[in-house]
């Protein structure tokens, strides 16, 4: 594992390196039974390492905050996907990339890689801010009041190592829409936004639309509304100071529960905010104001080139590509591309083919979509027709972008734990059935399918006009394979958004039948010009589930039901386990390590004038240190709130450990009563210090006690 340390040289980011460093480390401590798995798993996670359904290998996900890549970053990572991976990039409806069948070991070597390009994993997985979203149109789409490009950026820096968004309950997600069609999908994170502009004195203001507390999942909530406009120099101290609320009053014992919505929903909009405001004195910035300076700068283009007499390969499909994945951009004389991908795969050798034609073609500026596609941008109208026949050459001519032929899923039980039944396999039969039979919905953006391979939404079958996520059925002894008909959900035509409803569980093998079921009578009942979720309201929930009932008759079950899309074997429940079976750890001195790893980083924060992170270090010692003290008489708590009360209840309020006055409560919550200057940063790191040294007393002394 030492060989990353010779990568590290060709840095010049010691924070990175640091990072990879601490990475090998934890690695080792791990391997060596040192760290228990929940610690470590927290500790990968939070580095993009991702454990697959197989076991001893790992998923790596890249970040690529809102979807954004140069051809250089492409080849790069294609090049490490060869060296470490399984030569295949995936993209993901988050705008990642990820690689599959990755060493453990081998890790901290392909992230110090990565980062020779400015790439990185930190915090793609995990508890953390995960990869910010945008439209992938912004900068370029003609219905945008500005380009949200800078803003997404701003964030994802801003947040990216942040102590405040390190160790939350659960994840948290940002997007970014560049207007009001709400591409992106601003209604189903933690905070999504769209930009506004309003006339302040006859000058332009610019803002943003805020919702928060958005999600899909098992338990899918659309986001409130918090502000119609919010400025956009208070767009990330306002983010800020959410993730601090949710991260001192979240649920953190029951997994299900800890998302931001559950929150919201606990105890409503304007109690939120109302915490949220009172986090505004400890911010180390009231306003942040973003430089956009170069939103109207172009990336490099290609060079000119004279393409009068080129001729089309294929004319018919060229006509059919340009109607369905080319645009105007709002630059004049230019052109956006969408490219369609089967289930956002590509080996490595397209994607370094793929990146040597848009180079020759387009700005150095790709795009990730949302439905795990690619966005070329700055094509000029005279290069359109070499440019879809070297496309047309490696297969990535298809047209049909983000319609109802393109479907999207998550890789599902090819490499997820989590996954039920296979998503890939059913999504290549489904693109089957619309390219045979039903092939003029190439041209039909309203219907839109997509495909999860368990309830937790990756696919974001919970937006779909026709949706479906991976379950089983139990048949007498036997199990099948199965899904969950999902319809009615995504985004309506005044941008707002919908979540689909479900309707029935059939077996997997049967969804192909659904699907015709279901086109067939939207066309043979539905009005002219009617949308399908317009259809689906009209018809209602039990309409549906009396149509597809028939398919869910086990009766007439044969035995290719009980075999999975794309598998030989009979279908079984997958049920995840951990890495390292491992040996029995003393979580009380692990947490305290932790404190005393936390307490370093406050210092070392102290001594670079970062006063705002090193009050938020000393906070995570504190409640760290008081976490591990209730963990040694077997309390668990839920939120860091309930961390804080139970220990003053067990241990101050009963003289087992005594402040020189006051309460825990009354010390760790001064974190937001006061400005982040240097002299309360350094007074809140010496009481965390204190508070540590003195519990470690009291522990060493119960444990002589006990000889």
């Amino acid at each position: 594992m030492q060989s990353f340390r010779s990568e590290l040289e060709n840095l010049n980011n010691p924070v990175v390196e640091n990072d990879i460093i601490d990475l090998a480390e934890k690695i080792s401590l791990f391997k060596n039974l040192k760290m228990d798995d929940d610690k470590f798993r927290s500790v990968r996670l939070a580095r993009g390492i991702y454990g697959q359904r197989q076991p001893g290998v790992q998923m790596i996900r890249i970040k690529v905050p809102y979807g954004k890549l140069t051809f250089k970053k492409l080849r790069r990572i294609a090049d490490l996907s060869d060296e470490y991976a399984s030569s295949k990039l995936h993209a993901t409806t988050r705008q990642d990339i990820q690689i599959h069948y990755v060493s453990l070991d081998k890790t901290p070597e392909l992230w110090a890689k990565l980062s020779q390009d400015d790439i990185t994993i930190r915090e793609a997985c995990g508890n953390t801010v995960r990869n910010v979203t945008g439209s992938d149109k912004a900068g370029i789409d003609p219905n945008e009041p500005f380009d949200v490009s800078p803003y997404a950026q701003a964030a994802f820096e801003y947040f990216l190592r942040n102590p405040v968004c390190q160790e939350m309950g659960r994840k948290f997600k940002i997007s970014f829409s560049s207007s009001d069609d709400d591409s992106a999908f601003a209604f189903i994170h933690d905070v999504g936004v769209i930009p506004k502009i309003k006339i302040v004195d006859g000058k332009e203001v610019r803002g943003f639309k805020v919702y928060v507390g958005g999600g899909l999942g098992a338990q899918p909530f659309l986001a409130l509304k918090a502000f119609d406009f919010l400025e956009e120099d208070q767009l990330i101290p306002f983010t800020e100071g959410l993730l601090r609320v949710f991260d001192r009053y979240g649920e953190r014992a029951r997994r299900n529960k800890a998302r931001l919505k559950y929150l919201l929903k606990d105890i409503g909009l304007e109690e939120l905010l109302r915490l949220v405001e009172e986090e505004r004195k400890a911010l180390s910035t009231k306003s942040f104001k973003i430089d956009h300076s170069s939103e109207n700068q172009l990336p490099k283009l290609p060079a000119p080139a004279d393409y009068s007499e080129v001729e089309v390969s294929d004319p018919e499909k060229f006509d059919k590509w340009v109607r369905t994945n080319v645009f105007e951009q709002k630059q004049s004389g230019f052109h956006g591309v969408y490219v369609k991908l089967l289930l956002g795969d590509m080996s490595s050798d397209l994607a370094r083919r793929f990146a040597d034609i848009a180079e020759k073609y387009a700005g150095d500026d790709i795009r990730i979509t949302v439905n795990q596609g690619y966005l070329l941008k700055f094509v000029t109208k005279d290069t359109l027709k070499p440019l879809f026949n070297e496309l047309n050459r490696v297969g990535l001519a298809e047209p049909g972008f983000d319609s109802t032929a393109d479907i999207t899923a998550c890789p599902g039980t090819d490499t997820c734990n989590l996954g039920i039944s296979s998503s890939t396999g059913v999504a290549r039969a489904l693109e089957d059935v619309i390219r045979n039979e039903y092939p003029e919905l190439v041209h039909n953006n309203d219907v839109k399918i997509k495909i999860s391979g368990c309830p937790n939404s990756c696919g974001q079958h919970g937006l779909a006009s026709i949706g479906f996520h991976g379950s089983s059925i139990k048949n007498g002894q036997y199990v099948l394979p199965a899904v969950q008909v999902m319809l009615g959900g995504g985004v309506n035509y005044d941008g707002e958004g919908e979540v689909a409803e479900r309707v029935i569980k059939l077996p997997s093998k049967r969804a192909t039948d659904a699907l015709r079921y279901l086109l067939d009578d939207y066309e043979a009942n539905g009005n002219d010009g009617e949308y399908f979720k317009d259809y689906f309201k009209r018809q209602g929930k039990p309409y549906f589930y009396t149509l597809l009932k028939p398919l869910a008759d086990l009766k007439t079950v044969v035995d290719m039901d009980y075999v999975d899309w794309s598998q030989e074997n009979k279908f079984f429940v997958h049920t995840a386990v951990g890495e390292c079976a491992g040996v029995i750890i003393d979580l009380v001195s692990t947490l305290l390590f932790d404190s005393d790893e936390k307490l370093e980083w406050a210092e070392q924060a102290l001594k670079e004038q970062k006063y705002s992170d090193s009050i938020y270090h000393s906070y995570n010692v504190f409640l760290n240190s008081a976490k591990a003290m209730l963990l040694s008489e077997d309390v668990k708590n839920n939120t860091q709130m309930a961390v804080i009360n139970d220990f003053d209840k067990l241990f101050v309020e009963t003289g087992l450990f005594q402040f020189e006055e006051g309460s825990l409560k009354e010390h760790i919550l001064q974190i937001n009563k006061h400005e982040p200057t240097e002299d309360f940063a350094k007074k809140y790191f010496q009481n965390a210090s204190d508070f540590l040294k003195k519990l470690k007393a009291v522990r060493e002394d119960e444990a002589v006690k006990a000889v």
